[in-house]
């Protein structure tokens, strides 16, 4: 009996992992393959990738990292924490380390040199720092015609020591016309912290990239030929409300696609097609909504304090965008001291401003997160 080949799920709604479609993301590609076939000094071997939290940055990261190291080209991940710039170096340094022995000698009471003391070795710091060791390591990939690609995520949360030694051994390589490429991501907030900042001019530079939401025609074809893809017909009614329901968001995308595909193929009978039904289409939409709050509202949440979630659940009475006078007014505060949380809010790009005096929620779906919790944040509000 020949065993039926198993057909894999081909949407991954999981943090950072690469699903196999980019929707909407061909510009920012096109982009990047343009700075590695253009050489060093390439405006697209120096970016900043901006969006909220589930558009695609960290996936979008993976993927440029793919591409360079189908080039030959090392690829250096992080994430940006404490020590950052430490573990870059350690990536850098060579395989083996040497070692050193350093002798420490003793002084009698009268300040006169008396025995040696004791000899201590310790591994020896190659290279001694991120400038060296990218050259080193430079010197070898230029050698077969690759270079080094740098990704580093979530920069917003960087330490600024970290920061300003990565940034600055890029500018000496850059400088120095070395084959590199530097692409960090995080949220909007990021560019006031360290654009800003003087010592690391040398970001301003970095070609900007800001992710949005994806047009619905561009997520209805991709479903449609994703599905198709794996023997699974989506289309017509079901298709519609699968590709609205996503609101464009890229996170949704996944988790959608994901949700009705499996139902769909549970469904499926002998070596034919399955076909999506309206139903099969509403079931994984709920599904899919359950997930998005456990994995993008909830953890959202966690990190704003008090003021910000009652701020959120001021806006959350509105079925639209919100007036910041009226927000403050169910607040039960000035419009002045309001303002300040409205102004985190947007850094956090939790909110986005509307215009003449409106802002409304820059996560799809979490207003309605927000009413069906409201009860359970005001009681941890209180606690």
């Amino acid at each position: 009996m020949v065993k039926k080949p198993v057909v894999s799920n081909p949407f991954k709604p999981s943090a950072g992992h690469l699903p196999p479609i980019l929707i909407g993301r061909d510009g920012v590609l096109d982009d990047f393959l343009e700075g590695l076939d253009d050489g060093s000094g390439a405006p697209g071997r120096l970016m900043r990738v901006t969006g909220a939290r589930g558009v695609g940055k960290t996936v979008l990261l993976a993927e440029f990292r793919r591409i360079a190291e189908e080039r030959g080209w090392l690829t250096i991940s992080e994430t940006a924490s404490k020590g950052m710039a430490q573990r870059l170096l350690d990536h850098l340094k060579p395989a083996k380390g040497t070692f050193e022995f350093t002798v420490e000698p003793s002084v009698n009471a009268f300040g006169v040199g008396g025995s040696l003391g004791a000899m201590r070795y310790e591994r020896q710091r190659m290279p001694l720092d991120l400038r060296d060791a990218m050259s080193l390591r430079l010197d070898a990939l230029e050698r077969r015609d690759a270079g080094l690609l740098v990704t580093v995520d979530e920069v917003q949360a960087a330490d600024r020591d970290d920061m300003v030694a990565i940034a600055t051994a890029m500018q000496h390589m850059v400088s120095d016309d070395r084959n590199v490429a530097f692409v960090f991501a995080g949220l909007p907030s990021m560019a006031s912290k360290w654009l800003n900042d003087e010592v690391m001019t040398f970001l301003r530079r970095a070609q900007p990239e800001r992710l949005g939401d994806v047009g619905l025609m561009e997520v209805s074809d991709a479903l449609h030929d994703s599905f198709r893809q794996t023997g699974i017909v989506l289309d017509g009614e079901p298709l519609r409300i699968a590709a609205e329901a996503t609101a464009g968001y890229p996170f949704m995308i996944q988790l959608v696609g994901y949700s009705i595909w499996r139902i769909a193929n549970r469904s499926r009978r002998g070596d034919g097609d399955a076909v999506v039904s309206e139903e099969d289409a509403h079931r994984g939409v709920r599904d899919a909504l359950s997930r998005l709050g456990d994995t993008v509202h909830g953890p959202e949440l966690d990190g704003l304090s008090p003021v910000d979630k009652t701020y959120l659940l001021a806006m959350a009475q509105d079925d639209g965008p919100a007036s910041t006078s009226v927000v403050a007014q169910r607040m039960g505060k000035s419009v002045k001291y309001a303002s300040r949380y409205r102004m985190r809010l947007l850094e956090a790009q939790v909110i986005v401003d509307k215009g003449y005096g409106k802002v409304d929620f820059a996560i799809p779906y979490l207003r309605e997160y927000l009413r069906e919790h409201a009860a359970f944040i005001r009681m941890s509000l209180e606690r």
